[in-house]
């Protein structure tokens, strides 16, 4: 099919891990969401709302029936993109979704990937629920568009969809999908994973995997999606990543917040800081992402703890890559800061997206060197928001973004007058 970088989008990892039992019972989602370079994820708060019968929504690429009530999101949205990359809603659901790659052709028009995650957040007030509101949806409509802007790159789609109780992971082919079920957790990247071991399916997955000659064992076996479905070229851009998931949910210490920052955070033997690989290393794609092999890069990272006594949730947010930012506790239904919600196609001053972004490029000229600065510029604040009550005001976050933003202005002048000087040093050599 030719060199992965042309043909796929290696992009995103999402894990959620649960955590005690009974009312204590918790869920810990996160997500990066890697994106081209230049392409801003503002934040999104979108208010419950009540709608009249015969409404029609207008999705990316296709408009469907509206529902009678929808819920109360907080979403992480590519700028042109009607969907989410990721979200949480104020009952406590979270869903984050992928690229992956199947032997069937995707369509030029349908629901997109990062459509289902809004509907499937807009209209599930359990996992179970919205899992079931992404595969109806997937039924009726079908996926297909370019999920990519300014180019025809398109891709089928898998999801974590979790609330506190439990998850499920669904995996798609067009309008065919499997589901599986967990209360234990689990990690999806951009591969196909569920074999035999579904829960649920569409109707008809296994007569058309037979139609097309995925699939040809004996009748009365059990589909196995990955066999007959999976694109087994797209498998080896991922695995790295895709194990340092299973690698944190198989680890006996139970997951907690700041154990998935430092996951979404992770650069593989590198830890926390970008660094260069080993000579002779295979290039690899971490699951904090820089450009490097690939002109993608984390775009926006959330973590969650989804709890039935602790609603509407808070979900932890960065922009850019997050092991150079600082993750801000977000209030689901709660007024957001005005930067926060701000991002386009070029390049704004008043866009928390595009601040942070341009500090990402500048530490990236020497990671080794300016990521550790980075870091302690955030340490104490980060230190500060962690051991605090995270349930900030409309005023308190005001307050700190507006810190956020003066200490990332301050640090890209302090970064680039240092290199300025190093390279005038140099010259004068």
């Amino acid at each position: 099919m030719g060199s992965p970088d042309l043909h796929y989008t290696s992009s995103c990892d999402t894990i959620v891990g649960y955590t005690g039992t009974g009312g204590r019972r918790r869920a810990i989602f996160a997500k990066n969401s890697d994106r081209p370079l230049l392409e801003s994820q503002p934040l999104v708060q979108v208010a419950a709302a009540d709608h009249e019968p015969g409404e029609i929504i207008d999705c990316q690429y296709v408009s469907i029936p509206q529902v009678p009530h929808t819920l109360a999101v907080l979403g992480s949205r590519p700028w042109w993109l009607w969907g989410f990359e990721h979200g949480v809603n104020e009952a406590g659901v979270a869903i984050g979704n992928e690229a992956i790659y199947t032997r069937d052709p995707v369509p030029g028009t349908g629901l997109l990937g990062m459509d289902l995650v809004r509907l499937g957040l807009e209209r599930g007030s359990t996992a179970a629920q919205a899992m079931s509101v992404i595969t109806d949806l997937l039924d009726r409509h079908g996926q297909g568009g370019a999920a990519v802007f300014g180019v025809d790159r398109r891709y089928h789609s898998s999801f974590i969809v979790a609330d506190h109780r439990e998850a499920w992971i669904i995996e798609t082919s067009g309008r065919h999908w499997v589901a599986r079920r967990t209360t234990r957790g689990a990690t999806i990247a951009n591969f196909v994973a569920i074999e035999d071991d579904w829960d649920e399916c569409s109707e008809g997955v296994e007569a058309h995997a037979r139609a097309e000659g995925y699939w040809s064992a004996p009748a009365g076996s059990r589909l196995n999606f990955r066999s007959a479905y999976e694109d087994v070229e797209a498998r080896a851009w991922t695995e790295d990543r895709y194990q340092v998931g299973c690698r944190l949910l198989a680890n006996e210490r139970e997951p907690d917040v700041a154990g998935m920052m430092r996951y979404l955070r992770d650069h593989f033997e590198a830890g926390l800081v970008n660094g260069p690989l080993p000579a002779g290393s295979p290039p690899r794609r971490s699951v904090c992402l820089h450009p490097g092999i690939t002109p993608n890069s984390t775009a926006a990272s959330m973590v969650v703890e989804l709890a039935i006594d602790d609603l509407p949730p808070v979900a932890w947010v960065t922009m850019g890559t997050p092991c150079i930012g600082v993750f801000l506790p977000v209030t689901v239904g709660q007024r957001l800061p005005r930067e926060l919600g701000i991002g386009g196609e070029n390049p704004s001053h008043d866009s928390a997206w595009w601040l942070m972004r341009e500090l990402q490029m500048v530490v990236d000229r020497d990671p080794t060197t300016r990521a550790p600065v980075a870091q302690a510029t955030w340490a104490t604040m980060a230190q500060d928001l962690a051991s605090g009550d995270p349930r900030l005001s409309p005023d308190q976050l005001e307050m700190v973004q507006a810190e956020i933003r003066a200490r990332g202005t301050e640090l890209i002048r302090r970064l680039a007058e240092s290199e300025l000087a190093s390279d005038r040093a140099v010259a004068s050599a």
